[in-house]
């Protein structure tokens, strides 16, 4: 698997996702609290998938670096063809890495989201597609949202930790 590296331009459309959602929750859907928690919780996911995927040969890992480097190109194009900028490297010097237990939780949450995509209501699947990238783009950085992939990489080994010693 390539190494999964961010740069200013994947970092900033992800941003840019975020801040359009934010938009059309305002302006849309009047500020319901509803309305934000797909998205919210897929921008979540997103996180958790890149922190799981960093580097590792699976499904989950392919499907994460293949939008990861989407996101950068289109943030590169767009930064640096588009505004006239510069798009440098912005990955984070350490990665959180998850516990056996870790995988676990986001194993089962691969599963919820997936369910939510094949049975969920339709207009949820933009919001939750959409969430999963930005969470992918803004999962590696080195700024405060990457800085929010510890407290739920941290949450999610506790979760795993529980399961484990439930079940194993």
């Amino acid at each position: 698997m390539p190494y999964m590296a961010i740069n200013l331009g994947g970092v900033a459309l992800g941003v840019g996702i975020i801040i359009a959602f934010l938009m059309r929750w305002i302006m849309k859907e009047k500020k319901r609290l509803a309305a934000l928690v797909p998205f919210v919780l897929s921008l979540a996911y997103g996180m958790l998938a890149a922190l799981a995927a960093l580097g590792s040969v699976s499904a989950l890992g392919s499907v994460t670096w293949v939008a990861l480097w989407a996101g950068n190109v289109a943030g590169y194009t767009a930064l640096v063809w588009g505004i006239g900028g510069e798009a440098p490297d912005v990955t984070r010097a350490q990665q959180m890495p998850l516990t056996p237990g870790g995988y676990v939780i986001v194993f089962l949450l691969t599963i919820v989201l997936l369910g939510l995509l094949k049975w969920g209501p339709h207009q949820s699947k933009s919001k939750i597609l959409m969430g999963c990238l930005a969470g992918i783009l803004v999962a590696l950085s080195g700024t405060v949202a990457g800085a929010a992939a510890v407290p739920l990489g941290s949450g999610v080994n506790l979760a795993g930790a529980a399961f484990t010693g439930v079940f194993g």
